[in-house]
């Protein structure tokens, strides 16, 4: 048993990460402290500067533990790292979880390709970016290609020069294919270096330079020629018409402001890259705890840029960041230089973190609703559940149901929503290892058995290595467990989890005649739904997905030929008798349906072979 007391007597005055669990070992909190014994102990003393969310974040707290660090930089790199990963209830949350694409130029090769890269490696490739969409990265890539004919294959060069035709690109006049050795590496090299200017954002030379072109072109009638330039002129202005300038230096930096209301927050980022802007970006941000704009932006640098791979120069924000010095510290080592947090106060700085806040505010006030009506098709919708069956707190819940085609190979399947929100991630299948023909029920036990037994012992070996138990791929149980059926699968779950000594709320999705939702089974009593709330809308959802999700699973299992008839698991049945049975009576379901002197009228069948198929399905 866990003295909360007892245990906070022990803490060290250490830096460190402290991990808030609740009755059902879920993790609902976690910070970082330069002194774990002053900052946890804070929690459980009585105060009247708590706010009413902080009380009910400790009210929760069943049990806490704690990792020790050698600095407090390295407790915040910790914390990041568990936040991103458990995405606790009581933190501050970045909703938004985006990857930005670059433009990589491979400058190590002898014949360098420019390219679309997720992610920004230690390659001694030349990145540029990040780049707010895909569609704005391609477009500009079929620009470069148009341009400056770079390579687009990934051929070794100049190692297999010749040993292939030309692509289609270099028929299109797209590239210069190096890979026939029809342009020498200084050459190439001039057209790569052209690219790298440009991405850079100099347009000058090469707006020049299409513009004589286009004059040569026309003046010499070639009219076909002087159109193919002008559309080329016309693409790179339109790219350089988005790269507006935004101060007279050329550094690197992202603009940060917030606006936010009692519940939500939307941060606005503008994306500075030598001196232009490239674009911005908005992030609706849970503000959970927080409670003002400081920590709202502490929380939301930490985790955007524990998840970006380009840190700028600088950031520009409307209020520095609490801990902003060991912030400081935590980007210039990942960044591997200086970085610089500035509050502008003036002049043209202050402009555009005012700008950035009103781009913030008018976000928020346009998506409110439609932040409202998500929340309330998920997490609503997972209150409403909670409320109908009298339980609180239920964040995940776990779905069950069996596919097989008259008893024909069995499969089960385990899907999983957190938040009202599928997490496909966690979904499990089985199959069926235990159980002969069409028995549900049985096929039911076996994979609750499994699953919750798989899930004790991992917690078990992991919390004997000293390990994080949430981080099991089964050790995470759920709120509530939702079987496809009613008082049978119910009454299934409850005794698989009761043989294990676990206490999970079970529910049952009821169906109606017409396959279609139709309340909850709970404590032996139907429990009627509204059919137009957004509780209901869920519970189908879930109950569909279930359904999805073994059928598919069934279906590629039979797409690898690794089903066989249903007749082949009967006794005193093989190929030859299963061959006759199907030539007589046409179907599965007629020799179901068939008495035993019927089945011993069948050909090479015998009185005990027609009493064997006779008992399978009886």
């Amino acid at each position: 048993m866990f003295n909360i007391e007892e245990e906070l007597k022990k803490l060290p005055a250490q830096p460190g990460v402290y991990i808030m669990h609740d009755k059902r070992d879920q993790i609902i909190y976690v910070g970082k402290a330069i002194s774990l014994k002053n900052r946890v102990r804070q929690y459980f003393q009585s105060s009247r500067n708590k706010t009413a969310k902080i009380e009910q974040m400790v009210s929760r707290i069943a049990w806490f533990e704690y990792i020790i660090t050698d600095s407090e930089l390295e407790a915040l790199v910790l914390e990041c790292n568990l936040i991103k990963e458990h995405r606790p209830r009581y933190n501050t949350m970045l909703k938004d979880d985006k990857a930005y694409p670059y433009i990589k130029v491979t400058v190590t090769e002898d014949f360098p390709r420019v390219m679309m890269s997720r992610t920004m490696k230690k390659d001694k490739s030349k990145y540029f970016g990040p780049f707010t969409s895909a569609g704005a990265v391609k477009d500009t890539l079929d620009l470069i290609h148009k341009l400056y004919k770079i390579r687009t294959c990934n051929r070794n060069l100049p190692r297999d020069t010749g040993k292939e035709r030309p692509c289609l690109n270099y028929h299109i006049h797209q590239c210069y294919a190096p890979c026939q050795g029809y342009i020498s590496k200084e050459e190439y090299g001039k057209a790569v270096a052209q690219a790298q200017d440009f991405l850079g954002g100099h347009y000058e030379s090469i707006l020049n330079m299409l513009e004589e072109k286009m004059q040569a072109a026309s003046d010499a009638l070639d009219f076909e020629k002087a159109i193919e330039y002008r559309e080329l002129l016309g693409s790179v202005k339109k790219v350089a018409q988005k790269q507006k300038i935004t101060s007279g230096s050329m550094d690197d930096r992202d603009i940060i402001a917030m606006a936010k209301d009692e519940t939500d927050a939307v941060v606005q980022v503008f994306f500075v890259r030598e001196g232009k802007l490239i674009g911005r970006d908005h992030f609706h941000v849970n503000i959970a705890t927080a409670e003002n704009r400081k920590q709202i932006l502490t929380s939301f640098v930490k985790q955007f840029y524990s998840g970006t791979p380009f840190i700028p120069r600088e950031l520009w924000v409307q209020e520095e960041p609490e801990e902003a010095d060991i912030i400081m510290k935590w980007l210039e080592m990942k960044r591997g230089q200086k970085v610089k947090l500035v509050v502008p106060q003036k002049g043209q700085k202050e402009r555009l973190v005012e700008l950035a806040e009103r781009n913030a505010a008018m976000v928020l006030a346009q998506d409110k609703e439609k932040i409202k009506r998500e929340e309330l098709r998920t997490i609503g919708a997972m209150n409403q559940i909670g409320a109908l069956l009298g339980l609180e707190g239920i964040r995940r819940v776990e779905a069950y149901d069996i596919s097989n085609t008259s008893g024909l190979e069995s499969v089960g399947s385990m899907i999983v929503y957190e938040d009202g929100r599928p997490k496909r991630s966690d979904y499990r299948k089985f199959r069926i290892q235990t159980v002969k023909g069409p028995n549900d029920y049985a096929s039911m036990r076996e994979v609750l058995t499994r699953r919750f037994s798989h899930g004790l012992k991992e917690s078990k070996d992991m919390e004997d290595q000293g390990m994080d138990k949430s981080m099991g791929s089964f050790t995470r149980f759920p709120d509530l467990l939702m079987m496809d059926g009613g008082r049978g699968q119910v009454n299934i779950a409850l005794e698989v989890l009761g043989e294990l000594g676990l206490e999970i709320p079970v529910c049952g999705m009821v169906k109606d005649d017409h396959h279609r939702t139709r309340g909850l089974y709970y404590h032996n009593v139907e429990v009627p739904i509204d059919s137009h709330s957004e509780g209901f809308r869920l519970i189908t959802r879930i109950q569909d997905e279930a359904h999805r999700f073994a059928i598919e699973y069934h279906r590629s299992l039979r797409g690898k030929d690794q089903v066989k008839s249903v007749l082949d698991d009967i006794d005193n049945i093989g190929p030859t008798r299963r061959k006759a049975l199907m030539k007589a009576f046409k179907s599965l379901e007629a020799v179901k349906a068939a008495t035993v002197e019927e089945l011993e009228a069948v050909p090479g069948m015998n009185s005990r072979a027609a009493e064997s198929v006779y008992r399978f399905f009886h």
